[in-house]
């Protein structure tokens, strides 16, 4: 696996490594790095159904429903979860704490492996550390909230709100939109909830600049790593890791 240099703070589609099914076993992530799997489960999907005998190539039959692209989303998963621990993915259990943080059954699994998934449409993201806690959340591009500054003032913190107000008009739907996934992805690592903590936390709002976390209420802002992806031309991403620095490898799942 080969590192992506993240000093300007967004991984692009084009230095995302491309992997086929079937998923061979993984190394796990060192301390320090995150891995960051992006999936277009209308493929994947799609192939699965025809590799269980659905007859996904029959013309007309082109999405999946609800029901299929929520069971896709957790089979990929325990796929990938299955491949780094060593073992099949069935065999992967799971728990929640009491916010819905998705982890490792610890009576199952002796293994210090985080993760966390984000869904948008058909994509999924799902990213992977040891060690270290991490979040991720992904978000279409044109994705637009009725209110930015509205919401900023009401959610996000004090300092935030008043850049966004000082943004360019023509920058604030995207600006917003990055604020809001990074902050996303620190509160999926943290396993708090977004119900009062977005405003408990400062991250940089200016689109030109790094991604990274200016203040933090409950400990050094230092001690967090951001990062923007950009998976495909409709996507963006955010990766959130409680590590000084982060080192991040990117793949897309495709089908054999």
């Amino acid at each position: 696996m080969q590192e992506i240099s993240v000093h300007d703070g967004l991984v692009r589609s084009e230095e995302f490594s491309t992997c086929r099914m079937p998923l061979r076993e993984l190394d796990q992530p060192r301390p320090g790095e995150a891995h960051v799997w992006y999936l277009d489960l209308g493929s994947l999907g799609l192939s699965l159904q025809h590799a269980l005998g659905g007859g996904a190539d029959r013309p007309g039959q082109q999405c999946l429903s609800l029901g299929q692209l929520k069971f896709a989303r957790r089979f990929y998963l325990k796929l990938l979860l299955g491949a780094y621990l060593g073992i099949p993915g069935k065999s992967v259990k799971i728990n929640r704490n009491k916010r819905g943080k998705p982890s490792l059954d610890k009576s199952e699994h002796q293994s210090d492996l985080h993760f966390s998934m984000a869904k948008s449409e058909n994509r999924v993201l799902i990213g992977f550390s040891c060690a270290a806690m991490l979040g991720v959340d992904l978000e279409p591009v044109e994705r637009r909230a009725h209110d930015p500054l509205g919401l900023a003032r009401r959610y996000f913190s004090a300092a935030e709100a008043r850049d966004l107000e000082l943004t360019r008009p023509d920058r604030l739907d995207e600006a917003f939109l990055r604020a809001w996934a990074c902050k996303e992805s620190v509160v999926k690592a943290s396993g708090q909830g977004i119900a009062n903590q977005f405003c408990r936390f400062t991250v940089e709002t200016n689109p030109d600049r790094p991604p990274v976390i200016l203040d933090y209420e409950k400990g050094d802002p230092a001690q967090w790593s951001l990062a923007m992806v950009q998976p495909d031309e409709g996507f963006m991403g955010a990766v959130a890791l409680h590590h000084r620095r982060m080192e991040l490898y990117a793949f897309t799942l495709t089908p054999s």
